[in-house]
């Protein structure tokens, strides 16, 4: 996302009358001239021959049920390929018209759509937009004059991935956590997410600190370099409509207070020019959107707290406010959380989830520019790579996917589930140029358990279980699981379409309590964490897996770091 440039048209509308001329007014304000389109376009990657670019047109005049975008290009720029649009191109002409799903653009709505090109020479953006006719003027990248509008998405600096030749922010709070324990030392300079749990947490509560002191840490630890701030955005009315453990402080309709007592607020401190030279990672609202698609609705997997909250539409509602607020700061990357290849790996989830995450991308104001890319694996287990079978592999006479723990599922790991997932959601609709985060804290599966090899081939199952990694009972397993170890240290960039591996979920902090513990923080007790339990449909009826004694979710839990420390993979020196 290096380069962009906002069309507008500047002509004013004037209405000639007997007491002299007015402007006409636009939502914007009084005394502004009405603009009838933007067209955004953003080079978002740039190689030696080639280019990917995004186009975001909003329409402010009067509704239209089909529409056309034309441009013309000073160089030899070629579109290749594009989604959502039907392009062609005559010489240096370029025609973009709607497609069938997306004909309807309402006054003040918005459509996006993208395209990759080849070039040689320059790669200079068009200097004139067309919309059904009307022209739009490329704006000169001077001050706005008084009929510009402001460019919605502000300057566009933002880097395609965030972490190269980037530091990541060390919270001191859970390094002093890490370094109180027994060879804690080993892992406690290491970066992890900072969790925005509740409306409190914005300015510190409990003693902790409110994220303006974590922003502030971060310019300290920053120097002279480039450093990325890891924030999870994790307070949705009716969170986490399947899970207890991590239910939240707002209820199911409190849509109204998400916005404007806590999204807002994150906002109001990120747009800070203070912060602006920090790179501003978002993990935004986990596990919310998945759950709508595999926990609603006739499943036998069903929550009614699930259908309560696709009936209300506030998770989508609340992810595109929370995408549209913050992806207007320059300097914020969102990346959206996608589950995990345990719940979004099967037919049914995989491309439901995708067109979901784009409905939701595309609410409250919000489009695929807004979306950096997304988070896989978050808080959860899932191996990074199973290097002792594929899903390609054939037992005893019988695929890999007919094994119990792989159940036909499409994959394996979260690896090969990141970087495929990445490709179903450019297909449905999303910017090429996304990249993809893995959760590495708690997926590490090492220690004396770890297998060597594969499992003995008498069949397909004592094959997979003989040689996975992952020794859960259940890969609907989520709560303090017995046996992880740390996984992958973080690092930029380490696979295609990977812009990191990622400590998102600080090692050694609660999913939830074993037992019922009154608070004030609006987390319930999920049997789950109960390591008695014998499960529910979401695991098929097995035993949780949950080791005991633990406190609340997001608390210091001291005996699973040092599990987690004793069975890392690679191993702690």
């Amino acid at each position: 996302m290096s380069r962009t440039r906002t069309a507008l048209l500047a002509a004013m509308a004037l209405v000639a009358g007997a007491t002299g001329t007015a402007f006409a007014v636009d939502p914007g304000g009084v005394g502004t001239a009405a603009v009838p389109c933007t067209v955004d376009y953003k080079i978002q990657n740039q190689w030696s021959t080639g280019f990917t670019a995004a186009v975001t047109i909003t329409n402010n005049s009067a509704a239209k049920s089909s529409w056309s975008l034309k441009w013309s290009y000073a160089g030899d720029q070629k579109v290749t390929s594009g989604w959502n649009a039907k392009l062609s191109q005559s010489g240096a002409a370029v025609t973009a018209a709607n497609e069938s799903y997306n004909a309807q653009l309402a006054t003040g709505g918005s459509v996006s759509f993208g395209f990759q090109g080849s070039y040689s020479g320059s790669n200079a953006v068009p200097a004139t937009f067309t919309l059904d006719g009307v022209t739009c003027n490329v704006d000169d990248g001077g001050n706005p004059g008084p009929t510009d509008p402001p460019d919605p998405g502000g300057p566009s600096n933002r880097v395609d991935n965030p972490y190269a030749g980037a530091k990541v922010y060390v919270n001191p709070e859970w390094s002093a956590n890490a370094a109180a324990e027994p060879g804690g030392s080993r892992v406690s300079n290491q970066p992890t997410g900072v969790w925005l749990d509740r409306i409190a947490a914005i300015n510190g509560a409990g003693g902790k600190m409110g994220l303006r002191a974590h922003l502030d840490e971060a310019l300290r630890q920053k120097g002279s370099g480039e450093l990325v701030v890891q924030l999870v955005i994790y307070n949705l009315p009716g969170r986490d409509c399947s899970a207890l453990a991590s239910n939240g402080e707002l209820k199911p309709d409190e849509i109204g207070r998400y916005k404007t007592e806590y999204i807002d607020p994150i906002k109001a401190i990120l747009a800070d020019s203070k912060y602006s030279s920090l790179r501003i990672v978002t993990t935004v609202e986990i596990d919310s959107l998945p759950n709508l698609v595999t926990n609603a609705g006739s499943r036998p997997t069903a929550v009614p707290q699930c259908d309560v909250m696709k009936a209300n539409g506030n998770y989508v509602k609340g992810v595109g406010y929370a995408l549209n607020k913050l992806g207007d700061v320059p300097n914020v990357y969102n990346y959206v959380d996608a589950g995990h290849h345990g719940w979004i790996g099967w037919d049914d989830n995989f491309g439901p989830s995708a067109t979901l995450f784009k409905e939701a991308a595309t609410a409250e104001g919000a489009t695929v520019n807004d979306v950096h890319g997304f988070i896989t694996n978050t808080a959860n287990y899932s191996a990074l790579k199973e290097n002792n079978f594929t899903i390609n592999d054939n037992v005893a006479g019988k695929s890999v996917r007919e094994s119990k723990w792989v159940d036909w599922n499409r994959y394996v790991d979260e690896l090969s589930f990141a970087q495929g997932f990445r490709n179903q959601l450019v297909s449905a609709g999303f910017n090429s140029g996304i990249g993809m985060l893995i959760d590495t804290s708690r997926n590490g599966w090492g220690g004396a358990a770890r297998p060597t090899g594969p499992g003995a081939q008498t069949s397909v199952d004592t094959y997979v279980d003989g040689g996975r990694y992952d020794r859960r009972i259940h890969p609907g397993n989520w709560c303090n699981q017995s046996g992880a170890g740390l996984g992958e240290r973080p690092k930029a960039a380490p696979a295609a379409g990977i812009d990191a591996y990622v400590w998102m979920k600080p090692p050694g902090e609660s999913d939830g309590s074993s037992k019922a513990i009154p608070n004030d923080e609006g987390k319930g007790f999920d049997r789950m964490c109960d390591p008695t339990y014998e499960g529910n449909p979401r695991n098929n009826n097995h035993m949780s897996g949950a080791l005991p004694d633990a406190p609340l979710s997001g608390q210091w839990f001291s005996a699973q770091f040092r599990q987690l420390m004793q069975n890392a993979y690679p191993p702690l020196s």
